[in-house]
């Protein structure tokens, strides 16, 4: 039976993180499976689902699947004990949950603030279960400029009529349910016609095709709405509304879980390091350039790290004792998607000409996997979704430095 990791606790409820730290990664010893990249390279898509689905129940099975949520739904870990756990994955360098990434982050943050009795009841049990959900916000003519978007819910009776495309929703073909933003008034003001709707993916009028990408994946979905009609009870907060609801969203996009990814970039450079040895040999000792190039990259990598830390601080921190500001994730999903670059781009140089042929890496990695090319490639990716740098700046600039906002110009 899998041991049941649970927090550390002392009288006065201050967490023990480093029992907890032993705790992990004795679980992960016995449980995280040793032979999961050779059997995830190459993997078809019956096999990447089966072993996301394997891989979640074992995590759950020991208490570890859910610590963000909230004691009462299964989770109940603080930022810093979420923050020893990602660490001890990334040590034991432990499959991602790529499958179930946006039901345990987005849809989950999104009911807990905004969901109703009944829709927490009906998804929250279910995601635990396996539920899978994709996110259908972006399209064509609207990824950044989210409020342009054009998918129309027009009410009828107990329903909602919607029509509409989206893109960029990634795993949507795997998807049991979709959170989705779509125009529910044209007369209001851009951000106040928004309305966030929970859509059945087995829907009638409902199309979703993969898009092939230049790594020859196909992770991302282009989402096609004739007639859809969903149930008016499946609307979160209030029709018109949605842009607000969306925010909490694309916040647990930019929040803890950008812990786990810095601590698995600190993994992919210690990776780099050996390709350097391996690539260069003796000579790693005397070529001053590449030395440098790598002591550079660790001072980032470090620096990623103390951002991480200092934000969990600062969110753990008494209400009286913040320093405010509301930037800090946008600070660090910025930091951390051109560092992924600079870091997977000096990778691709270390292996020269050998190492542009074209390769697979394991299906459950995650966006450092050490398959140079296609890693940077992929990295590419992350300057986009949950707001691009662009966007992200804006916030440092508006939340964090106190700076105006741009004027609007028509």
């Amino acid at each position: 039976m899998t041991q049941i990791v649970t927090p550390h606790r002392s009288a006065d409820d201050i967490p023990d993180l480093e029992a907890l730290r032993a705790d992990v990664r004795a679980w992960c010893e016995l449980n995280v499976p040793t032979d999961w990249r050779e059997s995830q390279t190459g993997a078809t898509a019956e096999q990447f689902v089966e072993f996301q689905q394997r891989w979640f129940s074992t995590l759950r099975a020991g208490g570890l699947a859910v610590p963000h949520w909230p004691a009462e739904h299964g989770g109940g870990f603080t930022l810093s004990e979420q923050a020893v756990l990602f660490e001890e994955f990334a040590r034991a360098e432990a499959p991602r949950l790529v499958l179930q990434f946006i039901s345990l982050h987005h849809a989950a943050a999104t009911l807990l603030t905004a969901g109703t009795d009944k829709q927490l009841a009906e998804h929250l049990p279910a995601i635990l279960d396996g539920e899978v959900w994709c996110q259908g916000f972006s399209e064509p003519e609207a990824g950044s400029d989210l409020v342009s978007l054009r998918t129309r819910a027009v009410r009828d009776g107990d329903h909602y009529v919607v029509n509409g495309q989206k893109i960029w929703a990634s795993l949507a073909m795997h998807a049991d349910w979709c959170l989705l933003l779509a125009r529910t008034s044209v007369d209001a003001p851009a951000r106040k016609g928004i309305s966030y709707l929970l859509m059945d993916m087995k829907s009638p009028g409902l199309t979703v095709r993969p898009i092939k990408q230049s790594s020859g994946e196909e992770h991302f979905c282009e989402i096609f709405l004739s007639d859809v009609r969903i149930p008016v009870s499946n609307l979160v907060g209030e029709e018109n509304q949605g842009w607000q609801v969306a925010q909490r969203t694309l916040t647990s996009e930019r929040g803890a879980t950008m812990v786990e990814l810095s601590e698995r970039l600190a993994v992919g450079y210690d990776w780099l390091v050996e390709l350097a040895r391996t690539t260069l040999g003796d000579d790693l000792a005397t070529d001053t350039r590449v030395r440098q190039d790598l002591a550079a990259l660790a001072t980032e990598v470090s620096g990623l790290r103390i951002l991480t830390a200092r934000a969990i601080a600062e969110a753990e921190a008494p209400v009286t004792a913040r320093s405010g500001g509301g930037a800090s994730a946008s600070v660090i999903k910025l930091y951390y998607s051109e560092l992924l670059q600079r870091l997977t781009h000096y990778g691709m140089q270390l292996t020269g000409l050998d190492g542009q042929v074209a390769d697979e890496k394991p299906t459950s990695a995650g966006w450092e996997s050490g398959h140079w090319l296609l890693d940077y490639i992929g990295s590419w990716e992350w300057t986009i979704p949950g707001g691009t740098s662009e966007i992200q700046r804006n916030i440092i600039a508006e939340r964090g430095l106190g700076l105006p906002r741009e004027p609007v110009t028509t």
